[in-house]
């Protein structure tokens, strides 16, 4: 991305050669990354808009488990439209542009969305806590007035967080290179560009970042410990498949995005390098967005009977007609 500042600070950033440096050297590199990323972009929008559909219209699925899911599809689904589409523009044309709002704005939901996925997969977490530990209590403890104020206070996390940081980085001049190092505005590239002492918002990021982790990935392990200390109480082998597989798709999901997200907010950006950066963050906006449904529907069996029983009822429909 190019910025072009004036003397108010305005700043008008373009995608620029960094896509080429970074992504693609060559067009023909562009070419193969831009039918890459289509692909996973098509891909990502059915899976999570069909796991959102099947959890709306299957009443078998309106537990809070998929409650906490149905809005993971919601966030996963926003978040990869926030960088794909504008990645997709960049690879394929030369119109490599972006305005400074639309830069910030990009970032702002990019930070709002990650923020509030950490705190839904914490939510689930807990959910899967109280199924396992406590089922004869779950359906009193997850009632639906306690899952809709685990969303909404993953929603209000994102939300401060993303105003918090946007604010933090948007008091920055920048009067050096216009050229952001990377394919979307990230935090550390963006940083990266001001002539200004940049300590006072690395502090900020890091608080808030290492704080929103640190946060939900205790609630995660808290939830986990316990679960783990029943599986492995259950005598009989199959009872303890069963229950392990009630969890194992979180699980999965989680340590994906936990681990790609530390690598890449839990450092000083001082410490920011184009390519390990580049690759780490292709794989937590644009992967795993794809993953997610992916993991929920192939390892859960309730997931696929839904969506059997959907398409039969589509057949009846049709045979009707």
């Amino acid at each position: 991305m190019d910025w072009s500042s004036s003397s108010n600070n305005a700043l008008e950033c373009r995608h620029d050669g960094e896509i080429d440096r970074g992504l693609g050297k060559s067009e023909e590199i562009r070419v193969v990354l831009f039918n890459l990323f289509l692909l996973i972009y098509l891909v990502t929008m059915l899976g999570n808009a069909g796991m959102i559909l099947i959890i709306h219209l299957d009443l078998q699925l309106h537990t809070p488990m998929y409650f906490f899911l149905r809005h993971l599809s919601f966030v996963d689904f926003s978040f990869s439209t926030v960088i794909v589409p504008k990645t997709l523009e960049n690879l394929l044309t030369s119109n490599k542009h972006i305005s400074f709002v639309g830069c910030f704005g990009q970032m702002y939901f990019f930070i709002f969305f990650v923020a509030t996925e950490c705190f839904l997969l914490a939510s689930m977490a807990y959910d899967r806590y109280v199924a396992i530990s406590k089922p004869l209590q779950y359906p009193v403890i997850m009632s639906t007035a306690l899952c809709y104020s685990f969303v909404t206070a993953s929603y209000m996390v994102g939300f401060i967080d993303s105003t918090i940081t946007v604010l933090g980085i948007s008091i920055l001049h920048f009067c050096n290179s216009n050229v952001i190092h990377h394919f979307f505005c990230d935090t550390s590239p963006i940083i990266a560009l001001s002539c200004t002492d940049t300590s006072n918002a690395e502090i900020i990021i890091f608080i808030v970042a290492g704080s929103t982790l640190l946060v939900s990935l205790i609630i995660v392990s808290v939830s986990y410990v316990p679960i783990l200390s029943t599986i492995l109480k259950i005598n009989s082998t199959a009872g303890k498949r069963k229950a392990f597989s009630t969890c194992a798709s979180h699980l999965v999901g989680v340590t994906i995005f936990y681990a790609s997200t530390i690598f890449s907010y839990l450092k000083p950006s001082k410490s920011y390098t184009l390519g390990k950066d580049q690759v780490a963050s292709v794989f937590y906006t644009i992967v795993i967005p794809m993953l997610n449904p992916l993991i929920y529907s192939l390892r859960n069996k309730e997931v696929k009977n839904a969506l059997i029983r959907l398409m039969q009822k589509t057949g009846i429909r049709r045979n009707l007609r």
